[in-house]
């Protein structure tokens, strides 16, 4: 069976920064993402400004051609890791510095409450 979910993600080292939310469908036991193709997510930079992005099949992280000072595509290890709460991932912000984010909520789609 499988769940289309929205899952929170903060920054392990700084919460308050470039929280993350990606739209998804997982595996409801192993918390596995099913499918290869594209999805969205964002980015919240300040409270006032998100920065979407898609999710590549490999686990890319890709900004577009329309975002100011064009950035190249991040890497992470998103599509290889369960989700549920508390589990983590990585986020390479280039070949030297990466952040680890931890999923802290997993709300399934249209629910009202938010809860999974």
């Amino acid at each position: 069976m499988t769940r289309e979910v929205r899952i929170l993600a903060l920054w392990r080292d700084d919460p308050t920064e470039a929280p993350m939310t990606v739209d998804l469908r997982i595996d409801s036991k192993s918390g596995a993402i099913i499918g290869y193709w594209d999805v969205f997510g964002a980015f919240n930079l300040d409270g006032k400004h998100c920065r979407p992005f898609v999710l590549r099949d490999d686990g890319t992280i890709e900004f577009g051609d329309g975002v100011e000072g064009k950035r190249p595509p991040l890497n992470s290890n998103l599509r290889d890791k369960p989700i549920r709460v508390g589990g983590e991932f990585t986020v390479h912000w280039n070949e030297k510095d990466c952040g680890v984010y931890r999923i802290v909520k997993v709300a399934v789609l249209g629910a009202k409450d938010g809860a999974t």
